[in-house]
């Protein structure tokens, strides 16, 4: 049997409950308008280095939980009690660096809502990039946004394609959702 090639591919071996099959079909390759939700993402990307996807859509409700809803505004002023209170979290990946980069990366967010009204906007303005200068950008801005985790973060929020091939049923459904000067250039 011929090992599957894409996401889509896989989750079709799925069945309709699985945490793989509920992500790809309604959260995967879909813009995301709010800030915390964007937040959130890059945290949970950023936690799955190292780990399995799977791992990280099992935990996503404890770390919602943990980080306070993602709230950008509470996560930036989180001191050492609350860092304590994650790496004792079983719920969650307890690695004080992926714990110390979502803090740093909150108070980055904050930055460029201060400068360009939100995190949304920034990404916005510097659409469409190559995945090298989106990586570059990344990498100058946050911390723990190595390779995988920005195209995986990009991937996933529809600012680069490839979430779903074009025979899909979620493809056009994903499409749609995006904004009308994003759809030419996320092809």
């Amino acid at each position: 049997m011929e090992k599957p090639k894409t996401y889509c591919d896989v989750v079709k071996t799925m069945e309709k409950d699985n945490v793989h099959v509920l992500y790809h079909n309604n959260e995967y390759g879909f813009p995301i308008e709010n800030d915390d939700e964007l937040f959130g993402r890059l945290v949970l990307e950023i936690n799955q280095a190292g780990l399995s996807w799977t791992t990280i859509l099992k935990k996503k409700e404890n770390f919602y939980k943990a980080y306070d809803g993602f709230d950008i505004d509470k996560v930036c002023r989180y001191g050492p009690k609350q860092v304590g209170l994650l790496l004792e979290d079983a719920g969650i990946i307890r690695n004080r660096l992926k714990v110390a980069a979502a803090i740093e990366n909150a108070k980055a967010i904050k930055n460029l809502q201060k400068e360009f009204g939100s995190f949304r906007n920034w990404l916005d303005l510097h659409h469409p990039k190559t995945k090298e200068e989106w990586m570059k950008l990344f990498k100058t801005t946050f911390r723990f946004t190595g390779g995988e985790i920005v195209n995986e973060f990009l991937v996933s929020t529809g600012y680069l394609p490839g979430a779903h091939i074009e025979s899909c049923p979620i493809f056009k459904k994903a499409l749609k959702t995006k904004p009308a000067w994003s759809r030419k250039k996320a092809r």
